[in-house]
């Protein structure tokens, strides 16, 4: 793959594929780590003399405008970031976004409106979205591929246009390729592996995966009380999915057969309803052991034990690998759990990654310092389906 350093970007117009799928309580941005991340590229490329152009998506609007979408916010606040105006196109190929890029100067920047609001955008037809790819590749010269948290999607602006430009990988996404090499390619042992999240199917494929590379799995979130009920343990009203308990029965005997140590929470903090996520009312959960839920009963975090279970097979790891939230983080009685996982990592001496999505947010929610962790992924279906050895699209797009 050719990076930003082998272009000649001076003078001419350079799309840069962005990921600013950030979080919104309205017009407020209540998570940026996604644009501090891409700030660093779209910095370089300006100071270089490029004529900047930015586009990403943000959230699920079904192929057509909707506000509750708009970019808007986060071309506020990529200005804030990088220290230079950010000029707003309030389209995507029409006539503002037209005008936006004619108006650019060199070392000036803009971020057109939300990629999805066009139909063509995430189209499953080669045709329609190969039309889409056509009307963007007319605003640029050149494109830069540096939205690591899409690179997993076959859409018109990750896959389609880098095929009708000359293209390169941005620093973002080299920094990303480069550490998920260190998690598959002349591992550091013992190498531990930390899965939460709330279904287990949505971490089948790294599963199974995993079980011929790491040598600890560690299972928190709403995913443990599947595995807790394939063993045979009572797990109350607890999020469950039974139809994954076979898969979840045979990868439990296949890490045995393997030598891979599995392990389970020892307890955890239940309660008779789900908590109040906006209040924060207290929710005076109760600790119980994790192979007897009460009936009535879900489980929302790890308990103390696990905790100090968990801290201790990571003590010893050289590399580990975490991705989703032990519990309910968003609510103060049922963040200890991810807390802990994330001293954890901190503690250890191994080259510790963060794997993006919830992970990352709680490590921010939660106030920990971003630096003391070996990388926070900005892509966490992306980082799963590369450990699952995948072909990513927008990666196959933008080598040579």
């Amino acid at each position: 793959m050719k990076t930003i350093d082998d272009l000649e970007v001076a003078g001419r117009r350079v799309f840069v594929r962005a990921d600013l799928n950030v979080p919104l309580d309205g017009d407020t941005i209540t998570d940026d780590g996604r644009i501090r991340a891409v700030a660093p590229t779209i910095t370089k490329l300006a100071e270089a003399g490029a004529k900047v152009i930015v586009a990403s998506h943000l959230g699920r609007p079904k192929g057509a405008p909707d506000p509750r979408f708009s970019l808007a916010p986060a071309a506020k606040r990529l200005g804030e970031i990088i220290g230079r105006p950010v000029a707003f196109a309030t389209d995507t190929v029409g006539d503002s976004a037209k005008a936006t890029v004619a108006a650019l100067g060199d070392g000036e920047v803009t971020l057109l409106e939300n990629l999805r609001f066009n139909p063509g955008e995430t189209s499953k037809d080669d045709a329609e979205r190969g039309a889409f790819a056509d009307r963007l590749a007319e605003l640029a010269d050149l494109y830069v591929g540096d939205g690591f948290g899409a690179v997993h999607r076959r859409h018109a602006s990750v896959y389609d246009l880098p095929a009708r430009l000359p293209h390169a990988v941005g620093d973002l996404i080299a920094a990303e390729l480069g550490v998920l090499r260190k998690l598959t390619e002349n591992v550091e042992r013992p190498y531990a592996v930390v899965l939460g999240g709330a279904k287990v199917s949505d971490k089948l494929g790294v599963i199974d995966h995993l079980l011929e590379k790491a040598d600890r799995i560690l299972i928190g979130g709403g995913m443990g009380y599947t595995f807790l009920k394939a063993l045979g343990h009572e797990v109350g009203t607890s999020l469950l999915q039974e139809d994954q308990i076979p898969a979840v029965t045979e990868y439990l005997a296949r890490a045995k057969e393997r030598g891979v140590e599995f392990v389970l929470p020892v307890d955890a903090l239940v309660a008779s309803e789900f908590p109040d996520l906006k209040t924060k009312a207290p929710a005076n959960p109760e600790t119980v052991p994790a192979d007897a839920i009460p009936a009535d009963r879900e489980g929302l975090d790890i308990g103390p034990e696990t905790r100090k279970l968990y801290a201790a097979k990571l003590a010893d790891a050289a590399t580990v690998f975490w991705n989703g939230p032990m519990g309910v983080f968003e609510h103060p009685d049922y963040a200890d759990g991810t807390k802990a996982v994330a001293q954890a990592l901190i503690d250890s001496p191994a080259f510790t990654v963060v794997g993006g999505g919830d992970s990352a947010a709680a490590v921010r929610t939660l106030g920990f310092d971003e630096t003391a962790f070996g990388h926070i992924s900005t892509g966490g279906g992306a980082s799963l389906e590369y450990l699952e050895g995948k072909t990513l699209p927008g990666l196959a797009a933008l080598e040579d």
